[in-house]
């Protein structure tokens, strides 16, 4: 789904899916026990969408209520295709214009993102999109749903993100007074590199632009050099050849033009870079209980079209920098798109379980361990251990 209507009519129909397969009465009669008969009627019919149903009628029962949203990046596809028509178009057209929202990019006001939980925390952001890699450098805690290796696929990434969002709302909740209200993907992070690549072999000594931190331990186990440097600055550090490969989303490198300089794209996500879905607590609690009740429901299926848009936006990304006949941009690129091996992903895992973990585990709390351990631990049948 390439539009913004696409993306808006799939998470409608989505909700409107869900209605028919689960059947109205079993709809409403779990909604009952949970909210009891009035909130019920007003959040399921909301929801799915009304029609018949009476939808104009029970949207009465909501009050008109204005929300302040921030958001991602303003300049990715997610925040554009998904999240922004979200707020605009189907939080409205799910609740008859009685919810509305103005959402703007946090680099849109001017942030950096380092701010963005201090900020939420003091009631100045309302609604906001964080990218996980900020409140990590400070706090380790925020790095255990990407520790670079532990997930290199899709199902396992919500896996783990899943089991430790509780940790995450915990954490949030004590620290930032701030309600959790999801996690949801960027996109895999793999490798760019201008020479040529068959496996993880290649690597070795070998200079790689990392985002992470974990990401860097990574390739230092892997025998290669780590740096950090900003996106704009990693063409032309291709062309001179001063680096040899760097870690980006798919699309991410693609709009930076990366395909004129490298000519390999190594598919091995070494990350998923997420981002989590927040409210401060007094804003939330100030709102309706009804409209706090149909926000719920529609954040999930907001959190679920994104993983699912990730994965879409990946392939393009293949797509695009190799010069697929599927890509819808122009212009094409002509990289050689290299699958990990077998043998290749049983070394990420045994790295990141033995190596990264371990080093994560060091600059992590005992009960921070501890949780991780009965979370992402439990899944992964893994345990960290504080050295």
């Amino acid at each position: 789904m390439n539009t913004t209507t696409d993306v808006t009519e799939s998470i409608g129909q989505g909700l409107h899916s869900a209605w028919v397969q689960a059947g109205a009465l079993n709809v409403l009669r779990e909604g009952i026990k949970q909210l009891g008969l009035l909130r019920a009627l007003a959040c399921v019919l909301l929801a799915f969408g009304g029609g018949a149903l009476g939808l104009p009628a029970f949207a009465q029962v909501l009050p008109v209520t204005e929300l302040k949203v921030l958001g991602g990046l303003s300049t990715r596809s997610n925040y554009k295709q998904v999240e922004q028509p979200f707020w605009l178009k189907t939080l409205p057209e799910h609740s008859a214009g009685q919810i509305t929202a103005e959402i703007k990019g946090f680099d849109e006001m001017g942030l950096k993102g380092s701010e963005l939980l201090k900020l939420m925390k003091q009631g100045v952001i309302e609604f906001g999109v964080i990218p996980l890699i900020y409140p990590a450098a400070d706090t380790a805690l925020y790095e255990a749903v990407d520790l670079a290796g532990l997930a290199t696929d899709a199902k396992t990434a919500r896996q783990l993100s899943t089991s430790f969002a509780p940790i995450l709302a915990k954490h949030l909740s004590n620290t930032y007074q701030s309600k959790f209200l999801g996690v949801s993907p960027f996109a895999p992070q793999v490798l760019f590199c201008n020479i040529p690549v068959r496996g993880l072999q290649d690597l070795k000594g070998k200079t790689i632009r990392i985002i992470t931190r974990s990401q860097g331990e990574l390739i230092e186990a892997l025998g290669a050099k780590s740096i950090s440097m900003p996106l704009a600055e990693v063409l032309p550090a291709f062309q001179k050849k001063t680096i040899a490969c760097a870690v980006a989303s798919s699309m991410a490198g693609y709009t930076a033009k990366w395909y004129s300089a490298a000519t390999h794209l190594y598919a091995l996500p070494l990350g998923w870079n997420q981002e989590i879905h927040a409210v401060n607590q007094k804003a939330w609690d100030q709102l309706n209980a009804d409209v706090r009740a149909l926000l719920e429901v529609n954040l999930t299926k907001l959190t679920e079209r994104l993983w699912m848009f990730a994965e879409t936006e990946n392939q393009k990304g293949y797509d695009c920098n190799t010069g697929a006949k599927n890509c819808p941009m122009a212009p094409k690129g002509k990289m050689t798109l290299v699958r990990p091996t077998q043998a290749d992903l049983a070394t990420i895992k045994r790295l990141a379980t033995q190596n990264i973990v371990s080093k994560w585990a060091a600059r992590c709390s005992g009960a921070c361990v501890s949780e991780f351990n009965q979370t992402i631990g439990k899944s992964l049948k893994i345990t960290a251990k504080k050295s």
